[in-house]
């Protein structure tokens, strides 16, 4: 998910399990819709509800391979929806998933990025600028 507030900043978060900066997001639970998923991780993550999802994009490949912490590799298929948050007053973290949450502005984000999440904020970049 790319969460964004009204000023055009993106909420990336520190996530707790491998310290580095990404996207709210996760795994699909059974049964559930991408749409669905979306907005359970948005929750379960940082509280928030965000309002209509747009999907951007669907990103596959090398680009999206990632080793976690404890050696287990991943190639993610991440469907990369955006959606707009009116109501900031619910943040709140879950420390178990997060050590942090920010929002950031466009081409100003932390250096260590998860690998997987800097191909999709460029496209975003790219996605923003076509939508003007």
């Amino acid at each position: 998910m790319i969460v964004v507030d009204f000023s055009g900043r993106i909420l990336l978060l520190e996530r707790a399990d491998t310290g580095g900066w990404g996207l709210p997001g996760g795994f699909m639970d059974p049964g559930e819709s991408l749409e669905e998923t979306a907005r359970r991780e948005v929750m379960e993550e940082v509280g928030l509800e965000v309002d209509e999802l747009r999907l951007m994009n669907v990103f596959s490949g090398p680009e999206q391979y990632y080793q976690y912490p404890n050696k287990d590799r991943v190639f993610n298929v991440t469907a990369a929806y955006t959606a707009t948050v009116r109501d900031w007053s619910h943040l709140k973290q879950d420390p178990s998933e997060v050590s942090a949450a920010k929002l950031f502005a466009p081409g100003d984000f932390p250096a260590d990025l998860i690998a997987p999440e800097v191909p999709i904020l460029e496209h975003y970049s790219r996605f923003v600028s076509a939508s003007r």
